[in-house]
């Protein structure tokens, strides 16, 4: 399935390449960088991509962090995935901290990033006096084991 999403580059995005897939199997678009950035260790920076979107109702874009920056460097996206709604028409900026020990240096036009376009559920609550019975319960962090 393929949705549609419109894309407006901003100035500082003019000549750098839209979100694209790398390979025919990928499930994220890689995401580049509008700006030179050096995040300190244990620094976070939300990087400019040069443009804005306009998500369809009914789906968001997540943001995840690129596999090798994360492996190799330290650097990834704290909350992941972050969420870029569908009623959001700023910049798409990604949040990326710094967790290795070295500064890392973000020249323009380095993949910083993916996005995947995600369909959204949409829930209501049903307030009750009691929840059904389950075999684990309230059992938390680490009740089912390692």
């Amino acid at each position: 399935m393929t949705i549609s999403i419109q894309i407006a580059r901003l100035p500082h995005g003019e000549d750098l390449p839209l979100p694209t897939y790398a390979t025919d199997g990928a499930a994220g678009m890689d995401v580049v960088s509008a700006e030179d950035v050096i995040i300190p260790p244990g620094g976070r920076h939300p990087v400019a991509t040069g443009f804005r979107v306009a998500i369809p109702d009914g789906y968001e874009i997540q943001v995840r962090p690129r596999s090798g920056l994360a492996f190799k460097h330290g650097v990834t996206v704290p909350n992941t995935p972050g969420t870029i709604d569908s009623d959001y028409r700023g910049e798409l900026k990604v949040l990326l901290i710094n967790h290795g020990g070295e500064p890392f240096v973000i020249k323009r036009g380095e993949r910083i990033a993916q996005i995947v376009p995600a369909a959204v559920t949409r829930a209501s609550f049903a307030e009750v006096e009691e929840l059904d019975d389950t075999a684990r319960g309230a059992g938390g962090f680490g009740s089912t084991g390692q």
